[in-house]
């Protein structure tokens, strides 16, 4: 790039911060909004544009990027009072990186492509440490030359940039990543407490789980976490509920009943209702080792 890239960012919860954080560091010039201000005084720190409004981001800004948590908050974030789309030039690239249902991020293609914006949808898989090592993996959906045109933009926070297709590509993929994600996690916590009451010890056990045959990269991840006691959120509980509930409305939308994420979103609802929704997903581990829901 020969001038460094006006970017607007939207969100600097978990994942956002560290995103921003990167594409700073990478020389682009930042402007950024998140719902609650105190977020983006850090990033004001390090040089970022604290601005008001997501319009107010999006003045000037020839990239724009959401981080949000659901459907509700892209919605708001894009298409409400003083939403990006409202500044945004024409032109302009905007970038969906949340997890979101399909349909959604395909109306707002179409309101994008009404304004003369380029769209595409970019979720990543990752938790905290990766976005703020730049190590994430983006799944594009939207058009190649969009995508090649961004492409140094999301190099800066990531360490693979995958094209799965047109636009909702990319989100499709990602809810049943992360379903399948969830139900290997409802699996482990299950597993943890039938161990737990059939007298073996945890501390001993899980070790042995997770080098063995079924200890995938997020089987070894929430083992350790379990094993240390460690909740601290890389990825909200709360947020994988949301995540399999989409899954779900996906797959009904095929004409499929997603057996084993109906029983995935149970158990990671009731932990949710218990007060954990704000905890790390391996908080469901502690959450069935200490009674859960029969």
């Amino acid at each position: 790039m020969s001038t460094p890239t006006k970017i607007a960012f939207f969100g600097l919860g978990t994942m956002g911060g560290g995103m921003a954080q990167r594409l700073l560091g990478a020389g682009f010039t930042l402007a950024v909004y998140n719902r609650n201000p105190e977020r983006a005084a850090p990033l004001a720190a390090l040089g970022a544009r604290r601005a008001q409004t997501p319009a107010d981001a999006a003045q000037g800004a020839g990239v724009l990027i959401a981080m949000l948590s659901d459907d509700v908050a892209s919605r708001e974030v894009w298409l409400g009072h003083h939403g990006a789309l409202t500044a945004a030039a024409p032109g302009s690239i905007c970038i969906e990186c949340s997890t979101l249902t399909v349909p959604w991020v395909r109306e707002l293609a179409a309101d994008c492509a009404a304004r003369q914006l380029a769209f595409l949808d970019a979720p990543v898989a990752g938790t905290k440490p990766h976005a703020a090592n730049g190590e994430l993996t983006f799944f594009v959906g939207g058009p190649a030359h969009t995508l090649d045109a961004v492409r140094p933009v999301l190099t800066a926070t990531s360490k693979e940039i995958l094209h799965l297709g047109p636009v909702g590509a990319g989100a499709a993929y990602k809810l049943i990543n992360n379903f399948i994600a969830g139900v290997q996690a409802a699996a482990l916590a299950e597993g943890v407490a039938l161990l737990e009451r059939s007298g073996l010890d945890p501390q001993k056990v899980l070790p042995i789980l997770a080098s063995g045959p079924v200890g995938s990269p997020l089987v070894k991840m929430l083992c350790t976490r379990h094993g240390n006691k460690d909740y601290t959120p890389n990825f909200q509980l709360h947020l994988m509920a949301k995540d399999i509930a989409y899954a779900l409305a996906e797959g009904k939308h095929h004409g499929l009943t997603l057996q084993t994420a109906t029983a995935a979103l149970y158990r990671f609802t009731q932990a949710a209702k218990a007060g954990l929704g704000n905890e790390d997903i391996a908080a469901l581990l502690k959450f069935m080792q200490q009674g859960g829901i029969a």
